[in-house]
C-alpha cells in the first residue's frame, strides 16, 4: 500500500476534526442546532455530563492532530537537491548512485515527488482516440497551418495549431515533429508560438515549420480561450493537465503517417513554455531533445524567495500552475522537487537552456546552480556535453541567436543525417 502524502493526511484531518465537533443538540446547553441525522450522537450514558463528553472530544481531536503530526514527521526527509547521486532505499536509507540502473531508482522518486504537488500523471485508460477536427486552414507559404482540436481525454478537447510543410503533405518526404509550447499570453494563448501575437521572438512554431519540421502548438489551460474544467476532470493542477495535453499531442502525431519518428520528438518553449517542456519531458520519454528559454530557476530563488509570492493564487501557486505549492509557504526547502532534479531527470537527452543575464523572472545564477547539480547525472550517462546553457545580454527574451542555437540542437538529434 502506498503511504499517504501530506495532502491526503491533511484532508483526512480536516474531516475528522469537523466530525468530532458535530455536537448533539443539547451539548453545552446551547440552543438546538440542525445537524445531519447520520451524525447524531447517542444519548448520554449514566453519569456522563455534557462537559465530560466535550472533554473527550477535545482529547480525541488532540490525539488526531498528534497522529497527523507524527505521520508527517515520519515522511522521508527531502534528499539534497545539490547532490543528486544518492537515492533512498525501501528502508529509507541513503544509497550512493554508481550505475545508470541506480539512477533510475532516484528518477522514479523524482517523478513521485512531482505527483505529490501536481497530482498523478493520468493512466492509459484516458488515452482515447484523438478524434482530430480541423477548424480552419491557412496557407503560410511553405507550410499549411491548421487550427485543430483533439480529444485529450473523455470530456475534454484541446485546441492546437498543427503546421505541416507542403512537400510533406504532397508525399515527397516525411518529417520529424516538435512540440512548440507557448509562453504566457492571456489574449492569444498558443497563437503567439505561430507569430500571431503582438510580441516578437516567440514564433518558434512557425520558424521550425519553415525549416521543414511538423510542429504542434497546443493551448495551455486557463489562458486565452482554453478553460478545461480541471476539477471535474480530476486535476489538482493546471500543470498536470498541460503535461497530459502535451502527451496526448504526441499520441496525435503518432497517428500521422507522414511524421518521422525514428529519432523521437522535440520540445521547445519560452517562459511558461520553457518549464512546460521540462515538466512534460520528465514524464514523456518520446521527447528526445529540448530547448527551454527563460523557463526556470530554483523554487528557492523565485522572486527572491519572498513569502508573499507563495500565497495561493500567486506565482507558482496559481490554479493554472500548482496550487499545492502554497502549502510550502515559509518552508520552501520542503518542496519535494526542484529544477536541479528535473534537469537531471532528463539525462542523457540533449537540453539547451537560454538564461538571459537580465531576466526579471528567473535569475541566471540560480539557473547555473540547477545545471551544475544536474551535470554529474549527465556525466554518469557519459553525455556531459548534452546539457548546455547560454546567457545572452538581454531581459526575459528569446533572441534570434538563442533560437538558432536551439534549432541547431534539435536538428542534430531529429535530423542527424541532414546536410
Amino acid at each position: 500500500m502506498n503511504k499517504p502524502n501530506r495532502h491526503e493526511i491533511r484532508r483526512t484531518a480536516e474531516f475528522l476534526v469537523v466530525r468530532s465537533f458535530l455536537f448533539h443538540p443539547d451539548d453545552l446547553s446551547k440552543p438546538p442546532m440542525r445537524v445531519n441525522p447520520q451524525f447524531n450522537h447517542p444519548p448520554l450514558a449514566t453519569g456522563e455530563s455534557h462537559i465530560t463528553r466535550f472533554t473527550y472530544r477535545l482529547v480525541a481531536v488532540a490525539t488526531i492532530w498528534a497522529c497527523i503530526a507524527g505521520a508527517v514527521a515520519q515522511e522521508p526527509d527531502r534528499l539534497d537537491r545539490h547532490n543528486l547521486l544518492f537515492y533512498q532505499d525501501t528502508r529509507g536509507a541513503l544509497r550512493p548512485i554508481k550505475t545508470k540502473e541506480d539512477w533510475q531508482l532516484r528518477r522514479a522518486q523524482i517523478l513521485r515527488a512531482m505527483e505529490v504537488v501536481m497530482g498523478e500523471f493520468p493512466g492509459d485508460d484516458r488515452r482515447v482516440a484523438p478524434d482530430v477536427k480541423v477548424r480552419e486552414e491557412f496557407d503560410a507559404g511553405t507550410y499549411l497551418r491548421r487550427l485543430i482540436t483533439y480529444q485529450s481525454e473523455p470530456g475534454s478537447r484541446t485546441t492546437a495549431y498543427l503546421c505541416i510543410p507542403k512537400d510533406v503533405l504532397a508525399g515527397t518526404r516525411s518529417a520529424p515533429a516538435v512540440l512548440c509550447l507557448h509562453p504566457t499570453d492571456r489574449k492569444v494563448g498558443h497563437k503567439v508560438a505561430l507569430g500571431l501575437g503582438e510580441r516578437q521572438g516567440r514564433a518558434y512554431g512557425a520558424e521550425l515549420a519553415e525549416r521543414g519540421y511538423i510542429t504542434l502548438a497546443p493551448s495551455y489551460p486557463n489562458l486565452a480561450d482554453y478553460w478545461p474544467p480541471l476539477d471535474r476532470l480530476g486535476y489538482v493542477s493546471g500543470t498536470m493537465k498541460a503535461i497530459w495535453d502535451n502527451s496526448r499531442g504526441l499520441d496525435l502525431l503518432d497517428t500521422l503517417p507522414y511524421v518521422l519518428r525514428t529519432h523521437g520528438y522535440g520540445a521547445i518553449g519560452h517562459s511558461l513554455g520553457g518549464h512546460n517542456a521540462i515538466y512534460t519531458a520528465a514524464f514523456e520519454q518520446r521527447i528526445t531533445v529540448l530547448a527551454s528559454s527563460c523557463g526556470f530557476d530554483s523554487y528557492l530563488d523565485y522572486k527572491g524567495g519572498k513569502e508573499i509570492n507563495w500565497r495561493f493564487g500567486r506565482g507558482w501557486c496559481q490554479i493554472r500552475y500548482m496550487p499545492r505549492m502554497s502549502d510550502y509557504r515559509g518552508n520552501l526547502e520542503a518542496i519535494p522537487f526542484d529544477f536541479h532534479e528535473l534537469l537531471a531527470a532528463l539525462a542523457p537527452r540533449p537540453l539547451f537552456v537560454n538564461a538571459p543575464l537580465h531576466d526579471g523572472n528567473f535569475h541566471w545564477q540560480s539557473v547555473d546552480r540547477c545545471v551544475s547539480a544536474a551535470q554529474p547525472v549527465y556525466k554518469l550517462f557519459e553525455s556531459d556535453g548534452n546539457l548546455v546553457v547560454s546567457h545572452p545580454d538581454c531581459a526575459h527574451d528569446f533572441p534570434v541567436a538563442m533560437r538558432e542555437q536551439a534549432y541547431s540542437l534539435i536538428d542534430s538529434v531529429l535530423r542527424p543525417d541532414a546536410p
